[in-house]
């Protein structure tokens, strides 16, 4: 799969519907103090859009935001960049980041596959985070899965050497397809052992999503790597 191909195949379905006004006031009144906007062929200074000089950690498609939110409140001493294209949870995490007086959380609305490739430097990242991501279940449509080994390649390049990839589903189809693209990547180590999935962090937190699918007998499966290029 060449670049091309990878940037014309999207991963994600644009979602649109009606907002909230504390959602409208977080895209409209707070975006020039969470958001940013890329431009084109412009990379990003990570060491001057954040109050302080910390790790960053980026996710892709954190929904509406809760799990994010939670982990910039905990984790002070690392900075989060999150990139989402769904209105509503880009609104709201915005909302819910500043009544929470928070500076080291960043918001991008756009496709992720986008800003990584011309707005993101190489080796700038220290983690990265993809939560319960679209598992496109149907096998026509496994082709838009985010997690490709195209993909996974241009994340190599931007997380630092040691930097880890963190991935969760509750998808068993993707959860394999996730192992089998990272364990076949010659930059990535499972922290465990091959095939052995990981017990779920407690830095990630359990999202109301995740909670009704336990309910319902749904597994859940992590992974998570080192980035050893």
């Amino acid at each position: 799969m060449s670049e091309k191909t990878l940037r014309k195949i999207q991963s994600f379905v644009k979602r649109s519907g009606r907002l909230t006004e504390g959602q409208k006031y977080g895209l409209k009144e707070l975006w020039p103090q969470y958001g940013i906007d890329p431009k084109d062929n412009c990379i990003i200074d990570l060491d001057t859009i954040f109050k302080k000089k910390q790790d960053v950690i980026l996710e892709i498609g954190f929904g509406n935001g809760n799990s994010l939110l939670e982990m910039a409140i905990n984790e002070p001493e690392n900075n989060f960049l999150g990139i989402e294209v769904y209105e509503a949870g880009v609104g709201r995490l915005i909302n819910e980041a500043n009544k929470n007086n928070l500076t080291n959380l960043k918001v991008i609305k756009e496709d992720a596959v986008e800003v990584l490739k011309h707005n993101i430097a190489t080796d700038s990242l220290s983690g990265f985070q993809l939560y319960f991501a679209d598992p496109w279940h149907k096998k026509k449509h496994h082709k838009r899965r985010i997690v490709q080994t195209e993909f996974m390649s241009m994340m190599s390049d931007k997380l630092t050497k040691g930097g880890f990839v963190h991935m969760a589903t509750d998808w068993e189809n993707y959860a394999e397809h996730m192992m089998e693209v990272l364990e076949l990547h010659p930059h990535f180590k499972n922290t465990l052992n091959a095939h052995i999935y990981s017990l779920r962090p407690e830095r990630r937190p359990i999202t109301k999503f995740e909670k009704r699918g336990e309910r319902l007998g749904h597994g859940v499966w992590d992974l998570i790597f080192t980035n050893e290029k």
